[in-house]
């Protein structure tokens, strides 16, 4: 009788970020990439369809990077041999990524200064930007990974926090 595949484990189990591409992280940019990498692989769905229908069918360890405007992901298995890399344009993301970073910028600024009611006007701001950007980011991802909203978020986080430039 023949061995029984491996059942399907759709999901990261490791994700790490080009630290070249990171030139500088305020205190509070540093917990929201801490926060979302921990939610991120505690939680997630990520099936990446040609990695998939090769027969892998994960755990991923995934490795972000942007260069020359593209974000570039790379696939891995779980010991983190390269399986493919998504090269996704950017430009699309140019306008939520900087109106993602000002209305964070005010969050911060409010936390320390405002009242609880401007505080929650300015973090239903900062939602709305982030929810329309995971949507973007799914549309992109669209044909090449399936994944669901929630790890769409996370990794629109992070995709900010490889755009710092200092």
């Amino acid at each position: 009788m023949a061995d029984a595949p491996p059942p399907a484990d759709y999901r990261i189990c490791k994700i790490t970020l080009d630290e070249e591409t990171i030139l500088w992280r305020s205190a509070d940019i540093e917990q929201e990439r801490r926060v979302a990498m921990f939610d991120l692989i505690e939680e997630n769905s990520f099936k990446p369809l040609r990695a998939a229908a090769a027969g892998h069918h994960g755990p991923y360890a995934l490795h972000l990077a942007v260069a020359d405007g593209r974000l570039a992901m790379t696939i891995g298995d779980a010991a983190a041999q390269p399986l493919e890399t998504l090269i996704l344009g950017l430009a699309r993301f140019r306008r939520p990524v900087r109106e993602y970073f000002a209305i964070c910028d005010s969050y911060y600024q409010a936390i320390r200064h405002a009242t609880a009611t401007e505080i929650e006007t300015i973090d239903m701001a900062r939602r709305g930007i982030h929810n329309h950007a995971a949507e973007l980011l799914l549309d992109r991802l669209d044909g090449k990974v399936e994944t669901d909203f929630p790890t769409a978020r996370r990794l629109f986080t992070l995709i900010c926090v490889l755009h710092i430039r200092g």
